[in-house]
C-alpha cells in the first residue's frame, strides 16, 4: 500500500531561515517565499497556479524524516489564494505547499429517490431494531452523490443517504448522522441497509437527516481513511451542503437548525464535523446541538495506551485498520507490511481491501495487539513521542479546541472498545478552555460498547426534542 495523493504536485518546500524551490513535473513550477514575524507568526506566499487549483500547506520537523501534517490558518482548507499565515513556535519546521485540483465542494452530482417508507413499515423497522421512537410521518429515502475533497485537499466525490419526512407542513431542522466503524465498501448508509435506520427514526419525527458514507464507501474511491478527522469533517460539511441545495431546489424548506449525532467512529466523526463547522463555516451553518457518543477523541493518549496494553481487545482489527489508513494518508513508512511482524506482514495487508468483513480481520489478528508490530516499531512507538504513528494519531485527536454549541458527550464507563477516559479527557479539556456548555453523560455505567448505543441515542433524541423548533 503506497502513500500517494492523487492528482497533486509538491510545488515547493522551505525551512525557516533558508529557502529552496522545486520544479514540479506537472503542471508548473513555483517558488515560495516566507515572511516570519514574531508578532504575526509565519506568512507564506507563492505564485498563483491559475484556475482549477487550490493549495494545501504541510509541515514536518525534518526534510527527510517524519510525516507531513496538513496545516490550517483561519480559512477553510484547502486554500484558494496563493498565501497562508499561521503561528509557529519551532523555527526548524519544514514547510511544503501542495497544489491540488480544486473541488466545487458540495456540488450535487446525482440525487434520486430510492424508496418511500410508510408508517406501518417504519414501525416494523424500528421495532425490529428496538429503537423506541413513535413515528409520526412517512419518510422518503434518497441517495446522493456530491463533490468533496480527499485527505490531501484534492477533488473527489462521495455519497450519502438522505431521509426526509413527508407532510410535516413546516420547515425542517437538519441533522447529520455519522455512522460507526465499517470496513466493507458497500456497507455505508447510501447502500440503503440497516445503516439508514437512525435516519429513518429521526426523519419519522420531523428531521431532515443526512447520513454521509464518508470517503472510501459508496461512490467514493479508495481505502476509507479510518479515524482521519479532517476528511471525516470535510465529507460531512459537503454532504450537508449538497443536501441543503437539493432541498432548496425541491420545495423542502429547512428552518436553519442543525443537529449532529454519531456513535463510536461516528462520535469521532461528529466531533470532527462540529469542529470544522464552528471554526471554518460559521457563516454557512450554526450548530444547534451536538451529541458525539463513545468516540476515540484521545487517539494518541488513551486509545494508543489501551491498544498497546496487552489486554485482549474485543475488536483487535481497529488497530490494523488505523495503521492501514494512516499509512495511506501519512506515508508512515514504505509499506504497511514494514510495520508488521511475520506472519502478519503478509497476511493482513491483503485483507484491507474493503471486501473483507471485520470478523475475518479479527480472526487473523493476534490476541495481544503488541505482537502485530515489529519489535523495533513497537519499541520506538512506546518510547518516542515523535514516532510517525504517534504523530499521525495526535493529528487526529479532537480535544484541543473549544466548542461553542451546546454539546453532550455520551459514553458508558463499561465500554471496553472505546475507553471511557477518551470522553473524560475531552470534557476536561473543553471545560479548561471555557466551554461550560459541554456535558459528559454516562447513560448506563455497566453497559459495554454495544449496550451503550441505544440508551445514548434515546437521551440524545430527548435532548434534541427540547431544542428543535
Amino acid at each position: 500500500m503506497s502513500h500517494r495523493a492523487p492528482g497533486l504536485s509538491i510545488v515547493a518546500w522551505m525551512c525557516l531561515g533558508w529557502l529552496a524551490s522545486l520544479q514540479a513535473a506537472e503542471p508548473f513550477s513555483l517558488t515560495i517565499t516566507a515572511d516570519p514575524s514574531p508578532a504575526t507568526g509565519l506568512s507564506l506566499r507563492w505564485n498563483d497556479a491559475g484556475p482549477g487549483w487550490t493549495y494545501s500547506v504541510q509541515t514536518r520537523p525534518s526534510l527527510n524524516d517524519g510525516v507531513w501534517l496538513t496545516r490550517s490558518d483561519q480559512r477553510p482548507w484547502p486554500v484558494v489564494q496563493p498565501e497562508w499565515s499561521g503561528l509557529t513556535s519551532d523555527p526548524a519546521q519544514f514547510y511544503r505547499v501542495l497544489t491540488v485540483p480544486a473541488a466545487d465542494r458540495g456540488r450535487l452530482l446525482d440525487f434520486d429517490l430510492a424508496f418511500p417508507v410508510t408508517l406501518p413499515e417504519i414501525k416494523i423497522l424500528l421495532g425490529f431494531a428496538e429503537i423506541p421512537v413513535t413515528p409520526l410521518y412517512e419518510v422518503e429515502v434518497y441517495r446522493l452523490v456530491y463533490e468533496t475533497v480527499d485527505p490531501w485537499g484534492g477533488r473527489t466525490q462521495a455519497s450519502a443517504a438522505v431521509v426526509l419526512p413527508v407532510g410535516v407542513g413546516r420547515p425542517l431542522p437538519l441533522m447529520s448522522y455519522q455512522h460507526g466503524t465499517l470496513v466493507l465498501t458497500n456497507e455505508g448508509p447510501s447502500a440503503l441497509n440497516e445503516q439508514i435506520l437512525p435516519g429513518v427514526g429521526f426523519a419519522s419525527i420531523g428531521y431532515a437527516v443526512v447520513l454521509p458514507d464518508l470517503l472510501g464507501f459508496g461512490d467514493s474511491p479508495g481505502l476509507h481513511p479510518y479515524h482521519h478527522a479532517r476528511s471525516e469533517a470535510t465529507a460531512g460539511v459537503d454532504a450537508l451542503r449538497a443536501a441543503r441545495l437539493w432541498c432548496a431546489g425541491n420545495s423542502r424548506e429547512l428552518n436553519g437548525q442543525l443537529f449532529l449525532v454519531g456513535y463510536s467512529q461516528g462520535g469521532h466523526a461528529t466531533m470532527a464535523l462540529q469542529r470544522e463547522l464552528e471554526l471554518y463555516h460559521g457563516d454557512e451553518f450554526t450548530v444547534t446541538a451536538s451529541a458525539p457518543m463513545a468516540g476515540a477523541y484521545d487517539l494518541s493518549g488513551v486509545t494508543a495506551t489501551n491498544l498497546l496494553s496487552g489486554r485482549p481487545m474485543p475488536n483487535p482489527y481497529y488497530l490494523i485498520y488505523l495503521l492501514a489508513a494512516y499509512q495511506e494518508v501519512y506515508g508512515l513508512t514504505n509499506s504497511l507490511g514494514e510495520l508488521l511482524s511475520p506472519p502478519y506482514d503478509t497476511v493482513l495487508p491483503p485483507l484491507m481491501n474493503g471486501a473483507t468483513p471485520s470478523g475475518s480481520i479479527n480472526d487473523a489478528m493476534p490476541a495481544d495487539a503488541r505482537l502485530l508490530l515489529r519489535p523495533a516499531v513497537l519499541d520506538a512507538l512506546e518510547g518516542h513521542p515523535q514516532h510517525p504513528i504517534r504523530v499521525a494519531l495526535q493529528d487526529n485527536d479532537l480535544y484541543r479546541w473549544t466548542p461553542t454549541a451546546p454539546t453532550r458527550l455520551y459514553h458508558c464507563r463499561g465500554d471496553q472498545d472505546v475507553i471511557y477516559a477518551n470522553s473524560e479527557i475531552a470534557y476536561s479539556s473543553f471545560h479548561s478552555r471555557g466551554a461550560v456548555q459541554v456535558q459528559l453523560i454516562d447513560p448506563e455505567p455497566t453497559a459495554d460498547h454495544t449496550g451503550c448505543v441505544l440508551p445514548s441515542f434515546v437521551l440524545a433524541k430527548d435532548w434534541f426534542e427540547t431544542l428543535r423548533q
